[in-house]
């Protein structure tokens, strides 16, 4: 199944009530789920490599050969100013998280950078598949709540945005 099978089966799945959709053809396995529909904790391995490919949906992953994680600790702490309101980009699907577009190269956001709606914040990569994971909003990042190469799972935190 490629890509754009893929994104058919999700604009598909989001134009009707079905809630979930299972695929399975010898080692490939895929599924989809609506965002509104109650998910199992799954959790996606880790895997390497980077090539970002948008796409747009719940994808859950079958076992991969799961890769050592990073030694680096990159996630930036720094304690939230108390008192304001702050949105919280979460993950649009399950995977693992990476910060930069590639293992050599400067992360997309760090604390403290003023980001554009639309703008490239990380990279969830899904089933070999690297989602670019764009901001919602425009604002200023107060924090990065996931480390480098960790799994994420479905709408889990991934920065604390203060908003423009």
């Amino acid at each position: 199944m490629d890509q754009n099978q893929i994104k058919e089966l999700i604009k598909l799945i989001n134009q009707t009530e079905i809630g979930e959709v299972k695929i399975e053809k010898g080692d490939f396995k895929i599924t989809i789920r609506r965002k509104d529909y109650a998910k199992k904790s799954v959790i996606a391995p880790v895997s390497s490599g980077y090539m970002p490919t948008p796409t747009v949906a719940s994808v859950v992953t079958s076992a991969v050969t799961q890769q050592e994680k990073s030694e680096e600790k990159p996630k930036e702490e720094t304690a939230p100013p108390s008192g304001k309101d702050y949105y919280t980009m979460k993950s649009p699907m399950i995977g693992t998280f990476y910060r930069s577009p590639g293992p050599e190269k400067e992360p997309f956001v760090k604390v403290g950078d003023t980001i554009e709606k639309g703008q490239v914040l990380c990279i969830v990569e899904a089933m070999k598949l690297f989602n670019e994971i764009e901001s919602e909003i425009s604002g200023t990042i107060i924090k990065v709540l996931v480390d480098n190469h960790s799994p994420v799972e479905y709408d889990q935190p991934l920065f604390l945005i203060d908003p423009q």
